[in-house]
């Protein structure tokens, strides 16, 4: 059994090479009963999830979704010695309604999203241009659309609009022109040759560039949220969350981009004005020094809570 107030609840020496941010800062924050429900809809390779279900006794039940397989497998390990009930499903957290209905799960306590997504990840399915793959970016492999499908597809305009709405990138319209002209000769297959596109349109090599920041970053992050419709599913289930929770019950969202936290953030206060929500957290919660010393990653997590009235 897992002490909620420490970070400990997580084994960092465990199989589970994913390390979740902000442990240490939810377990200050939520407070669940011995009986409790817990829905992580992103329960990942469960680091969250084995910090919450250490609250729980034999009668908790913890609800996790993924939408990849893998990760599903890896939470089934990590969770197996929980004291509570633990059910797993492989579904997209948008369809969080139906999936609690049919494990009749009750209210719950606890709804909690993480909006990023498992380090080992980042070396598969074309997530990142740190190596030469495939262009997918499908986190559920069961979607028919990969973003070379986007890349090779779209009409100028189109990938503009991609990567502009998505990315933020105000060179969005000079990167679509440089990618439509690069399929005309072939067809545009690996993160590399994007990459490489991407560096010309704007003039920057990737190597010995002054900003942090690769030049394709908000290119490969506008593909990879149109390939998995990201906000409209983070929308669904915003809009499901109330009728998922108790009186009292919270729900917990991890962001790491502009566009996800905004989302939230005017999700709660709109729920806040309605009387719905009562917001408890007025600004969103960071990480500290230590922890983004020892997890870069954790440098860009906002998380923000709001309890159902």
């Amino acid at each position: 059994m897992n002490d909620t107030n420490s970070v400990n609840g997580v084994d960092e020496n465990s199989p589970n090479s994913h390390t979740p941010v902000l442990v240490d800062r939810i377990a200050e924050q939520i407070d669940l009963p011995r009986d409790g429900t817990v829905i992580d809809v992103t329960v990942g390779h469960g680091g969250h999830s084995l910090l919450f279900g250490g609250a729980l006794g034999p009668d908790g039940l913890l609800l996790g979704m993924d939408v990849d397989e893998g990760c599903i497998q890896r939470a089934r390990a990590t969770l197996s010695s929980l004291a509570c009930r633990v059910i797993l499903v492989r579904e997209n957290f948008r369809r969080v309604a139906e999936t609690a209905a049919a494990c009749q799960t009750g209210k719950a306590d606890l709804i909690f999203v993480d909006l990023g997504f498992c380090s080992a990840q980042l070396g598969q399915r074309g997530l990142s241009f740190q190596e030469n793959q495939p262009l997918d970016m499908r986190l559920d492999d069961r979607l028919e659309c990969t973003a070379a499908d986007i890349v090779n597809g779209y009409d100028e305009k189109s990938l503009a609009d991609v990567i502009y709405n998505y990315g933020e990138d105000r060179a969005s319209r000079r990167i679509a022109r440089f990618i439509v002209q690069s399929r005309s000769q072939r067809r545009i297959e690996t993160t590399a040759e994007l990459a490489a596109i991407v560096c010309r349109a704007l003039g920057q090599p990737a190597r010995g560039r002054k900003s942090k920041i690769h030049p394709a970053t908000r290119t490969f992050q506008a593909l990879r949220i149109a390939v998995n419709d990201e906000l409209g599913a983070l929308k669904d289930l915003l809009a499901a969350a109330p009728t998922l929770l108790k009186p009292g019950g919270r729900i917990a969202v991890i962001s790491f981009h502009s566009l996800e936290d905004r989302s939230v953030k005017f999700d709660f206060r709109e729920k806040a004005a309605k009387g719905i929500y009562e917001i408890l957290t007025k600004k969103p919660i960071v990480a500290a020094e230590d922890e983004v010393m020892q997890n870069p990653r954790a440098r860009s997590a906002k998380l923000r809570i709001a309890r159902l009235r």
